[in-house]
């Protein structure tokens, strides 16, 4: 027996895919989740867990943000990259920052069934025409990314809130703390990404597509 979590934010993605593996796979259990958190808690519930297909893009993952966190946490979980982007840049930071596989949303049932058994025997997969491509790109620098990851779920969203442009108070309002909190929030923020001010957490949020999860599905 197989199990298997898809997270992706998309119903009708996840319902086709899980559909279809489990017209091709005889023996599978799969559980679904539609953004990091409800990832993170199907994570933390699950005892007995083979694959996460992580989609790159859902609320709350910021790129590489939620792969990345995912990795810290759960260090044990194999992950696979389903995205509908298939730029090698992207792919080989996917690789270096631990998962294990990258499917192509548009691939044939197949074929998904063929990289997870892959990966699940121990390899790590990619569609051959992206295999040259990402192993000719130089190795990516990632550092930012983990120490967006080192920090908590309040501090995440305090820089979300700073990325959108909220001042203190607001913030402080948005999630019922006080005003010294998320100054504190901030200062620790400041100490863990190794900035200064306000303007330079913006523009790393920016650059890293930070956003907070929304739950709408």
């Amino acid at each position: 027996m197989i199990t298997l979590v898809i997270a992706d934010d998309h119903p009708l993605f996840r319902s086709a895919l899980s559909g279809a593996l489990r017209a091709e796979m005889q023996e599978v259990v799969i559980v679904e989740s539609h953004d990091l958190d409800s990832t993170l808690q199907c994570l933390e519930n699950q005892t007995e867990l083979d694959l996460l297909l992580l989609d790159l893009n859902m609320p709350g993952s910021g790129e590489l943000y939620g792969l990345i966190r995912i990795r810290k946490d759960f260090p044990d979980v194999p992950v696979a990259v389903i995205s509908g982007s298939e730029d090698s840049v992207m792919v080989a930071k996917v690789i270096d920052a631990g998962a294990l596989g990258f499917i192509p949303k548009t691939s044939e049932p197949a074929t998904y069934v063929q990289a997870i058994h892959a990966i699940l025997a121990g390899d790590i997969w990619l569609p051959e025409y992206l295999k040259l491509k990402v192993a000719n790109q130089p190795k990516p620098d990632l550092s930012m990314q983990n120490r967006v990851a080192e920090l908590t779920p309040q501090q995440y969203k305090v820089l979300c809130y700073l990325h959108e442009g909220l001042l203190n108070k607001q913030i402080a309002y948005e999630l019922s703390i006080s005003e010294a909190t998320v100054k504190a929030h901030i200062t620790a923020i400041f100490r863990k990404l190794e900035i200064n001010n306000r303007t330079q957490a913006v523009l790393v949020a920016s650059e890293l597509k930070l956003q907070m999860t929304t739950i709408n599905n």
